[in-house]
């Protein structure tokens, strides 16, 4: 398949340009920070795993699907005629795009149950490295070195920020990791095929999707012994049930709506693995978020590991901030040189 027509983005430097790339880093990163609660969230939930797949798939399509109406003009029926409109205008890459993100809703939270988290948080760690190839192959898209270094970087940090928590887990845990990883790769380089086309309005039919994944996982657990589908949904009898219900609510209903949905327009002005580099910062903010809320013990390497992620991503910034620049400073001097010649 050829590069999309918005792969120009990597290399052009002009003023347009460096705006478009300045917005595609803010969307992305403020979109990380709403997500980065998420395994805290989660834990203080403390929903089994069918359960937790039904109402993250439910609420996020929720409130993905207030998000779009939101950004639609007119009545409620006039609002939502549009938003169809626009989920139809995504076509089948759309259909793509909201299958690939409900693989890596489904193969982050099932992951985390089979296996260490600090074993799922290295996997998803090579997903910058997926989607580089990803877009080498399928688009043409070449990252600069400093890319790669990051890249690199990036993944060293995050496996020692995570090592005290890996082990060698299980098969299925870790391939669901994988999965995960694959698909949000592919995920963000499929988008990169459709040039000024924002895809994040499927992300409601991914939520649905999930919804009844989760739904069907409990329906196969009840016929086999385990308690009804009302009775695993609504865990009514629990003390604090109605605090972890609030808990979920605010992650699914809110945060991650609200993040995804920036980070899903994220390869609309970035190539696809630097935004899946920044989704590595999920993984710093969310240990220290747990680090902070939870009292748990953050050691030294842990640190090391983050400083080295954080530094990373900064490196490149300054880097990359000199080289939208530079062509800049250049094109007056070389133009006045050539007028005078």
């Amino acid at each position: 398949m050829k590069p999309s027509n918005d792969s120009y983005l990597a290399r052009d430097h002009s003023p347009d340009a460096r705006a478009l790339q300045a917005r595609g880093v803010a969307l992305t990163a403020l979109g990380v920070l709403l997500i980065s609660p998420d395994a805290l969230l989660i834990r203080l939930a403390d929903v089994a795993d069918g359960p937790l797949v039904f109402w993250r798939g439910l609420l996020t399509a929720i409130g993905f699907a207030l998000i779009l109406l939101a950004s639609q003009r007119g009545n409620l029926a006039q609002r939502f005629t549009a938003s169809l409109s626009r989920m139809r205008g995504c076509g089948r890459t759309g259909l793509w795009v909201a299958l690939l993100f409900t693989g890596s809703t489904l193969g982050f939270v099932l992951a985390n149950q089979y296996t260490r988290a600090g074993n799922v948080l290295i996997i998803l760690a090579a997903g910058p490295l997926f989607a580089a190839v990803m877009s080498r192959l399928w688009l043409g898209e070449r990252q600069p070195a400093h890319v790669w270094g990051a890249i690199l970087v990036s993944l060293a940090g995050v496996t020692l920020l995570v090592m005290d928590d890996a082990g060698s887990g299980s098969l299925i845990g870790n391939l669901l990791a994988l999965v995960c990883s694959l698909s949000m790769a592919a995920n963000f380089t499929l988008c990169r095929t459709r040039p000024a086309l924002d895809m994040s309005p499927m992300l409601t039919l991914s939520g649905l999707l999930t919804g009844l994944c989760g739904l069907l996982a409990c329906a196969w657990l009840s016929a086999n012994g385990a308690e009804s589908v009302p009775s695993q949904l609504w865990p009514s009898e629990s003390p604090d049930f109605a605090l972890r219900a609030v808990w979920l609510t605010l992650l699914c209903l809110v945060l991650s709506p609200l993040g995804f949905t920036l980070i899903q327009r994220g390869p609309l002005y970035l190539p696809s693995a630097e935004v899946a580099l920044l989704m590595l910062l999920e993984s710093v903010f969310g240990i220290l978020w747990v680090w902070w809320v939870l009292e748990e013990p953050l050691t030294l390497r842990g640190w090391v590991g983050g400083a080295m992620v954080l530094g990373a991503m900064l490196i490149k910034s300054l880097i990359d901030r000199r080289l939208r620049h530079m062509p800049a400073t250049r094109t007056p001097s070389a133009d006045a040189s050539a007028g005078g010649s």
